[in-house]
């Protein structure tokens, strides 16, 4: 990986494949930075991650008809999904990205785990839910958080940084759980990356193209390896159901404790398929049970709801 300094690359034109038509004014600033900055296509976005040393795979593109994610069965976050097996897909080929991203509607990812910076560190993305989330944690301590390298999401922002390779760092929050508004991602994990849409129309836009990763704090990374506080509550809800699951069954059980084991990035699909699991077997009594945990697992209440009566819906279960 290198850190030198280059220009982003222009906007190629290939793949010009959408502009901004109304929406927020959040949606349509980003929009605006993303030509300034040159990277207005998930194309010029791949081109300009691999020019900097950042392996790429292609995710699924909200403007297709349905979702193009290798798995089973979409939870409707659209443009997210790796269209391919990210960890062993990815490329750094330019002539492979040309071929991938300039013939239709696909998103560029970031394959974390392969990439490889000064000293052979390995990388970890901080994801703030909204504008300034870390910083906040940073403040609460004490500490500033570095300048680097940032892209801009459609509800906050990625900040890539640099962490020793003997750090197994994966994407658990560590002690930060219940204080920071976000995930990180480190080791088998991905990033959407700029010039990739998101399904509101926001683009996803490097804060500073000249800006590389710092290296992350020493305070951030103790957090991280240490170990949550909740796991010993979490063990109670385990041996015995949420207070708002009543007298549910053992397999309304097994299902919450399977949503209460998720870890960032994979909270979504489990509570999911939990969800349908519960309504095949006619189990109006599991959602709130189901709620609670995805509530404890670290899910927004709003948007667990979402998923649960999605799964519902798609069983033919509803109320």
């Amino acid at each position: 990986m290198t850190t030198e300094k280059t220009n982003a690359p222009a906007a190629t034109g290939a793949n010009e494949e959408d502009h901004l038509t109304g929406g927020s004014s959040h949606t349509v600033a980003q929009g605006t930075d993303a030509r300034k900055r040159g990277i207005c296509t998930p194309l010029d976005g791949a081109l300009w991650l691999i020019r900097h040393g950042f392996p790429v795979f292609p995710c699924d593109h909200p403007r297709t008809p349905r979702c193009t994610g290798l798995h089973r069965t979409c939870d409707g976050s659209r443009g997210k999904h790796p269209t391919v097996a990210f960890t062993r897909a990815w490329t750094l080929d330019e002539r492979r990205v040309y071929e991938t991203f300039s013939r239709g509607y696909r998103n560029p990812a970031v394959a974390v785990g392969a990439c490889s910076g000064p000293e052979g560190m390995r990388l970890l993305v901080v994801d703030s839910d909204r504008p300034g989330a870390i910083e906040d944690v940073a403040g609460a301590q004490g500490e500033q958080w570095p300048a680097t390298m940032r892209v801009l999401t459609a509800k906050g922002h990625h900040d890539y940084l640099w962490v020793p390779a003997r750090l197994k760092l994966g994407n658990g929050l560590g002690a930060l759980h219940g204080q920071f508004d976000g995930d990180v991602r480190a080791g088998n994990a991905y990033v959407i990356g700029p010039g990739a849409r998101h399904a509101s129309g926001a683009r996803y836009v490097l804060d500073d193209p000249e800006r590389p990763p710092a290296l992350a704090p020493a305070w951030l990374l103790d957090a991280l390896v240490t170990r949550p506080h909740f796991e010993a509550r979490r063990a109670r809800w385990r041996d015995a159901p949420p207070p708002a699951s009543g007298q549910a069954s053992r397999s309304v059980r097994g299902l919450v404790a399977f949503v209460l084991d998720s870890r960032p990035g994979q909270r979504n699909n489990r509570l999911f398929w939990a969800a349908c699991r519960a309504a095949e077997d006619g189990r109006q009594d599991a959602r709130g049970a189901l709620l609670e945990a995805a509530v404890q697992a670290g899910l927004d209440a709003r948007e667990a709801a979402a998923t649960i009566r999605s799964a519902y819906t798609r069983t033919g279960a509803t109320a």
